[in-house]
């Protein structure tokens, strides 16, 4: 063979195997449906950076179409809490919501949501991806043919919305209050007639006097629902919920048939939004906060102190009550408790002297 012949056979033999990969890969494509525990045009939870509908543009531009997820809000295609059997049945491949409304068929799941006085932000991804809570979430969903991501982190949240002051503990007795997950067996313990309803269904509730107060999420999303136009006390802390992750929840079996790079855009655009939709939040709060106090007459205050420490008390006593009830729960009670003592010492030293010096 001359000189010419060999290099022109070479370069065939070269390029020969980067047109196959190619071919493959765009044959190979999957069409999924996502579901949502929250309604049409909701900020955060369907619209906006880093919110489901985000999460699957994401996905898509990332698989260059190899995966295209179409999403439906609540009641679009399901009612907003049935999200749960949908994906599980293999109705859906997706849903988007927080593993607390699932109290009812995973006690356990709460805690992969939030816990009172549990860990902020920081601590609990530091938990999830990197201390063994993605494990537990695992090991609770596995046998029930589920996979789980974080989604996205509301981070601190506001104590809520009441239509009277709270001046003591007393005052919590038989109000009547829209508050899911954990924190609602706290405040039952104190007296409060608990309510669990869709966002969807929190203001024209409080506004008709069928609850007398609300907890949603912050300033900027329960401006949207008109709470400041229902109640004008609007309280923090932050005690129920430090933080507050978003679910993408996936039927396994559909998980599986993913090829492992598709598993891997998956996850990274889930993470994506998980920090997208936390900085959106503290983008936004403050402002929406202003104006309310502003513009629509909100008195914005801490609860008493006295209020909190009572609120502590009682959370010990009804998580310590809880995981003795259930096994799994016990199992992630304990560690999650064993990595929150922890990382409030090294947030002793670090996050909290910060706080504290002058704004």
């Amino acid at each position: 063979m001359d000189r010419r012949k060999f290099i022109a056979a070479g370069a065939t033999l070269a390029a020969a195997p980067l047109a196959a990969p190619t071919i493959a890969r765009a044959q190979t494509t999957f069409s999924w449906k996502m579901t949502n525990a929250y309604g049409p045009g909701s900020p955060f939870y369907v619209e906006g950076p880093g919110s489901p509908t985000d999460f699957c543009k994401k996905v898509e531009a990332m698989s260059d179409g190899r995966l295209k997820i179409q999403h439906f809000a609540a009641g679009e295609l399901i009612p907003a809490l049935e999200g749960f059997d949908a994906v599980r049945s293999g109705a859906v491949e997706m849903n988007a919501a927080n593993a607390y409304f699932w109290a009812g068929k995973i006690p356990a799941a709460q805690y992969f949501t939030t816990v009172p006085f549990g860990l902020n932000f920081q601590g609990m991804n530091a938990w999830l991806y990197h201390a063994g809570g993605m494990e537990l979430w695992d090991e609770l969903y596995e046998p029930l043919g589920l996979k789980a991501f974080p989604m996205g982190n509301t981070g601190v949240q506001m104590t809520g919305w009441f239509r009277k002051p709270i001046e003591s503990v007393a005052d919590f007795q038989d109000l009547k209050m829209r508050i899911p997950g954990l924190a609602g067996k706290v405040y039952a313990a104190l007296g409060v007639d608990v309510k669990l309803l869709p966002g969807g269904e929190i203001f024209p509730a409080l506004e008709r006097g069928v609850i007398d107060a609300a907890e949603f999420v912050g300033p900027y999303q329960d401006r949207r629902l008109g709470l400041q136009n229902a109640a004008k006390y609007y309280y923090t802390t932050g005690w129920h919920e430090p933080s507050n992750v978003t679910e993408l929840l996936i039927n396994a079996n559909a998980w599986s048939s993913l090829p492992a790079d598709l598993q891997a855009i998956v996850q990274t655009a889930a993470m994506a939004c998980n920090l997208e939709s936390h900085t959106w939040c503290e983008a936004n709060n403050a402002a929406a906060l202003k104006d309310m106090v502003a513009n629509d007459g909100v008195i914005a205050s801490v609860l008493p102190e006295d209020v909190v420490m009572e609120l502590k008390s009682v959370t010990d006593t009804v998580l310590a009550e809880f995981a003795a009830q259930d096994a799994q729960a016990a199992k992630v009670h304990e560690a999650f408790m064993a990595f929150k003592a922890e990382h409030a010492e090294w947030a002793a030293l670090s996050e909290q002297p910060y706080h504290n010096l002058p704004t």
